[in-house]
């Protein structure tokens, strides 16, 4: 089969490779049809972490069931079925609780498995033309019959729409809720999405490309323009001197400062700065484990939102008899 392999930094390639096939009883093999580029893959691409060289790529993935373990009973063959990018067992103490971004099992020795990526178990990604899906019947999720016309569309399931979601879930959203959303990449627009499905009241979308904040006006939301004015100054503006009520950090530590460069503390200090005190704030931007930030929680007034991180989406949300994950909760001292 074709897959897109990692060379080493910077050096991606389509090859062929052996094929993917089942391994145990449990597996399910994937014809896939479509699958996502997420802006982790590009930490990856760009050897900012331990990916090993030779390694496949793709952890957004959706398509048809080709062939299925014995010990599969749940999904058949000719299934449509997208893939949430978090793997887990569903029997594990972990998965037990609900905390299936947390499988024990999925990749021993830690705790959290995903396809194609590092640290994350050896699970190949679904950039290929197969994939194998472990734990079948707990880690697809069966689309309706309209899957081939609406892929595109259902595909987004496997990460960024539930990612997006999982950022307000954390960060506590209630309708009626003033909210500011630092990015307004995939995630960060489906995060804005998210926020007006559940009812807040007022939404804020920060970021420095003309064209992204275009797509979230478009949405309904208030872009917010970091190059032409300091963020926080608008958003206290917009909100007589208050701040929000939640925030969510859809950027990681790739965020840039308003000159271009990366400066992976801006975006969440600029947070603590412009949510209220009383306030919550969910993180959903990959942070890398080489790299630190400098976060400061004690700013202009004492401030001490609640700040929740996630380590797996809630893809599994969409999914009514699959367990769904629960937030980790990081106390940062002031």
């Amino acid at each position: 089969m074709k897959a897109i392999v990692y060379g080493g930094p910077r050096d991606v390639s389509v090859k062929n490779v052996p094929d993917a096939k089942i391994q145990k009883p449990t597996d399910a093999l994937v014809r896939v049809t479509s699958t996502n580029i997420c802006g982790s893959d590009l930490h990856m691409y760009e050897g900012r972490t331990s990916f090993e060289t030779g390694r496949i790529f793709g952890h957004e993935n959706l398509g048809q069931v080709i062939e299925v373990g014995a010990g599969v009973d749940r999904i058949k063959v000719g299934d449509w079925v997208c893939l949430p990018f978090n793997i887990g067992c569903g029997f594990c103490e972990n998965c037990e609780k609900g905390l299936t971004g947390y499988c024990l099992t999925a990749n021993p020795g830690s705790a959290g498995a995903a396809y194609g990526f590092a640290d994350m178990g050896d699970h190949e990604g679904g950039q290929a033309e197969l994939l194998r899906v472990p734990y079948a019947d707990f880690n697809c999720l069966l689309l309706p019959e309209d899957a081939a016309e609406r892929e595109e569309d259902y595909v987004m399931l496997s990460d960024i729409f539930p990612t997006g979601w999982h950022a307000t879930e954390l960060a506590g959203l209630l309708p009626g809720e003033s909210v500011a959303i630092y990015g307004a990449g995939p995630v960060g627009l489906m995060a804005a999405h998210s926020a007006m499905i559940k009812g807040a009241s007022q939404v804020f979308v920060v970021d420095n490309h003309p064209d992204r904040l275009a797509l979230a006006a478009k949405m309904g939301a208030t872009p917010i323009n970091s190059l032409e004015q300091g963020a926080v100054d608008q958003i206290l503006n917009l909100t007589n001197g208050k701040g929000t009520d939640r925030g969510c950090e859809c950027v990681g530590y790739q965020c840039c400062d308003r000159h271009g460069h990366e400066a992976n503390h801006v975006t969440m200090n600029n947070l603590v700065a412009s949510t209220k005190a009383t306030g919550g704030i969910g993180v959903v931007g990959v942070s890398c484990h080489r790299t630190r930030a400098r976060i400061t929680i004690w700013r202009r007034k004492a401030k001490w939102p609640s700040i929740s991180a996630r380590s797996g989406s809630k893809a599994s949300r969409f999914a009514p008899d699959r367990p769904t994950s629960k937030p980790t909760t990081v106390a940062w001292p002031s």
